[in-house]
Order: structure tokens, then C-alpha cells, then sequence
């Protein structure tokens, strides 16, 4: 049965790997690609989509196409950001809450608990509204959202390790605790930590364009998918579909990608999702 568990993995690896890496280069390259200043009007206001205008232009002319572009640098900037923050944050609360426990663990998991169990949008959205608009504020505010998962992923594996014999003959040999889980029990625990990473990417690009859309993230007319979302939405029914289509569209398939790439993982070490 392995053979067939592995080809799925592997084709979602490479579909998801691909999504994200054009994205990357997307806005990596954007003043190479993008045909337009993102912020510079235009005569050619509600285009559709044409030779000119790919994606066709919206109320004030900008061409969407380019506000694409330049806007997978904000979504990508803030969420990778907000994925950097949360892991430094609970990797280590993790690893330092499951090997020693006690009261200082128990105390902390009831804290993580807390805030895993709050619906995360709304505390991402009390978060930023309490920050102000900005790409780094959205950053910090989705952070907030995602360090209990990293923290219960760690922790879990870190009490699972530390009653196995390698982790005794480890404290038999008199190794400091800083080496023991700096050097043996972080590597064992590597794939977990990929695999949320993937995961809580995911979902963190629906909570920033969930942000951008209530319009807690971005200072207009910084491009962000998830404002021109919210933008384009009170002209859906004028017939300017494209206005829509494509930033969701790119919201879906980034989410999509990255979705993939833990699902992958999580099927290729054999971890269960809890993210």
C-alpha cells in the first residue's frame, strides 16, 4: 500500500510547491511583470479584461493585473512575518513547557489553551483594530492567533520524546537541557514544525485577506488582494466581475498551494493535522 500513499503526496508536493513558487516570483519580479504603476490612475476606468488590460482596470483606472502583482509582496511579506513571529514565539514555549512541566506548564497551557479556543479571526480582528492599519500591525495581530498551535504541536511531541529511552541515556550522560533540546529533541521534531508552518500559512493568507477586506490591514491605495476584494465587491452587481474574480481568485489558489504543501508533509512524516 506505500507506493500508492506516496504518489499522492508527491504529486500535492509538486502542485503546491509550484503555486507558491510562482507567487514568489511573482513578487519578487513585480516591476519586471507588471505592466502599470499599481497606484497610477488611468482614463481606461471598468475595462474588462483585454490585450491592454489583462485583468482589466477598476473605478479609478488602476490597472488589476498590476495591483495583483504588486499585491502578493504585502500578502506574502505579512504572513510569512506573522508565521516567523508565532514560531519564535512557540517553539520555545513549547519545547520549555513539555520537558520540564509542572506548574510553569500548566499554567501556560491553560493560557494557549485560552486563546486557541477564540474564534481566530475575530481575535486577529480585536488585535488589529487595537494595532491600527498596517502591514506589520497585521503581522503581529496574526501572530497572536497562531503561537498556541505551535506551542501544543511542540509540547505534545516534546512529552512524547521525553519518555523515551534515548531522551533518559541523553540526561544519564549529564548533557546541559539547553543541548538536549537545542540539539536532539528540535531536530526530531523538525517535520512537525514543517508541517505547521505549511499549514498555519494557509491559513493565516485568508485571515490577512480577511483583514484587508474589513480593511484593518493596508492604507489605501496600497495594492492587497484582500482590499481590492472589498473594493470591487460593491460593483459585482454593475456586471464588473473581474473586479472580484481575480483577487480572490489569487487569495484561493496561494491558500491553495500552501494547503498542499502541508498536507503533503503531514502524509509524508505521518502526523496528524491539528492546525
Amino acid at each position: 500500500m506505500r507506493p500508492f500513499k506516496k504518489a499522492p503526496a508527491r504529486g500535492m508536493l509538486i502542485a503546491g510547491t509550484f503555486i507558491v513558487f510562482v507567487v514568489v516570483l511573482m513578487a519578487v519580479f513585480a516591476p519586471w511583470i507588471a505592466p502599470y504603476n499599481p497606484v497610477e490612475r488611468t482614463k481606461d476606468r471598468f475595462q474588462p479584461p483585454s490585450w491592454k488590460h489583462p485583468m482589466g482596470t477598476n473605478k479609478l483606472g488602476y490597472d488589476v493585473f498590476s495591483r495583483i502583482v504588486y499585491g502578493s509582496r504585502v500578502i506574502l511579506q505579512v504572513v510569512f512575518v506573522a508565521a516567523i513571529i508565532s514560531s519564535m514565539v512557540g517553539i520555545p514555549l513549547g519545547l520549555v513547557s513539555g520537558y520540564y512541566g509542572g506548574k510553569a506548564d500548566r499554567v501556560l497551557s491553560m493560557v494557549m489553551d485560552s486563546i486557541y479556543a477564540f474564534p481566530s479571526l475575530i481575535l486577529a480582528i480585536t488585535v488589529a483594530a487595537i494595532l491600527g492599519p498596517s502591514p506589520l500591525n497585521t503581522a503581529l495581530s496574526i501572530s497572536v492567533v497562531y503561537i498556541p498551535t505551535y506551542f501544543r504541536m511542540v509540547r505534545g511531541k516534546v512529552i512524547a520524546l521525553k519518555g523515551t529511552p534515548l531522551a533518559e541515556a541523553l540526561v544519564s550522560l549529564g548533557l546541559k537541557t539547553k543541548t538536549i533540546l537545542v540539539k536532539h529533541v528540535l531536530p526530531n521534531i523538525a517535520p512537525t514544525i514543517l508541517v505547521v508552518f505549511s499549514l498555519s500559512v494557509a491559513d493565516a493568507i485568508l485571515t490577512e485577506a480577511g483583514l484587508s477586506f474589513l480593511g484593518l490591514s493596508v492604507v489605501p491605495p496600497t495594492p492587497d488582494w484582500g482590499y481590492d476584494l472589498r473594493v470591487g465587491k460593491s460593483f459585482l452587481t454593475s456586471g464588473y466581475w473581474w473586479l472580484v474574480f481575480f483577487p480572490g481568485l489569487m487569495i484561493i489558489v496561494l491558500a491553495i498551494g500552501f494547503a498542499l504543501i502541508g498536507e503533503a508533509l503531514s502524509e509524508r512524516f505521518n502526523i496528524s493535522r491539528e492546525v
